[in-house]
């Protein structure tokens, strides 16, 4: 019964996400987590900079202790929800958590918004610096040369790709604990891993870079996060096409968006951007400036069509459909195992 619960907790989590996001008035676990990562960073940083060898094992200590906190944290609302009999208040907290832990409001009115903003008003000097900042919140490219064009195109590549480590991953994450905590309450829980996938997923967005310092510390981080998104980012790549208006094309899309996506150097997040790209027809990748460098990503789906606002709305569409598939598979596997 209280496994069910918590199924139950977790599809309420959903909703809440889609309908409320974030609440303002609360800390979210992103923030605590950003904070001790960029105060541990800057110390690494400033302390030994030029020691490669303790950045790259200083590196290893800042994702293990990030994820085994963030882990601990979890567990332990887990095991008190359950000592306490399904507890309100910390059933309270664990749908709270697992909502956050999920970023499909915030990722899509976000992104909707820039494009809102670029085609449906007047553009002046002014509008252009609000939607660059509103764009460079999602980006980590330099953005601030960029025409309206590539502003879109930079919305749409930071959606479909982070569909997958923002919304995907942490799903498959939370539905692996759902399905553990079966068989024993202190085997990882889905708070507990959906924590521990959200650490990692923000160690690798801070850290995770091939430039500077972030070249030894973010190793660790950048090698973990493509270890435990590698499964959600093939599931996406199977699943998708069966909710879009294109599921008689499967094999095709399927076949296109992995030739194309393998060709990123991500093992995940070509193969992201790649169905989505084939699944609602735009083209992906070209020119983009990354610490002052200019960087030439691969073409994804060369014959598809530019990045649009109807194109935004089809893709955020998908990714909720997607969802609803997801959660239905899920409940089934739940019931069969």
């Amino acid at each position: 019964m209280a496994q069910i619960n918590l199924l139950l907790i977790f599809i309420c989590s959903i909703g809440f996400d889609l309908l409320i996001g974030d609440p303002k008035f609360l800390i979210h676990p992103v923030q605590i987590i950003g904070i001790y990562i960029k105060k541990i960073s800057n110390f690494f940083i400033y302390q030994y900079g030029a020691n490669k060898k303790i950045l790259f094992w200083g590196g290893l200590f800042i994702s293990l202790s990030t994820i085994c906190v963030s882990f601990c944290f979890g567990k332990l609302i887990e095991l008190s929800y359950f000592q306490f009999e399904n507890n309100h208040f910390f059933g309270i907290l664990i749908l709270l958590g697992l909502s956050s832990c999920i970023a499909s409001k915030g990722l899509i009115s976000s992104v909707k918004e820039i494009a809102g903003l670029i085609e449906n008003k007047e553009i002046n000097k002014k509008n252009k610096k609000l939607i660059k900042t509103k764009v460079q919140r999602i980006v980590s490219r330099d953005v601030s040369e960029s025409s309206l064009k590539h502003l879109l195109r930079s919305s749409t590549e930071s959606l479909t790709e982070n569909a997958v480590d923002g919304i995907f991953g942490p799903l498959f994450w939370i539905f692996i604990g759902i399905i553990l905590m079966k068989f024993s309450i202190f085997l990882p829980g889905p708070l507990s891993l959906g924590f521990s996938y959200k650490a990692i997923s923000t160690l690798d967005s801070m850290i995770g870079y091939k430039y500077n310092h972030f070249k030894y510390l973010g190793f660790f981080s950048a090698k973990i996060e493509d270890i435990l998104t590698f499964i959600p980012s093939r599931i996406v790549l199977l699943t998708l096409p069966l909710v879009s208006s294109k599921v008689n094309q499967y094999i095709s899309i399927i076949k296109q968006s992995y030739r194309d996506g393998k060709r990123y150097d991500s093992p995940n997040s070509g193969i992201s951007e790649a169905v989505f790209a084939y699944t609602s027809n735009i083209k992906l990748g070209g020119k983009s400036m990354y610490n002052n460098k200019v960087i030439l990503k691969p073409i994804i789906n060369s014959k598809g069509d530019i990045c649009t606002e109807e194109k935004i709305k089809l893709i955020c569409h998908l990714i909720i459909k997607l969802q609803f598939l997801w959660v239905m598979i899920f409940i089934l596997i739940f019931f069969i195992i």
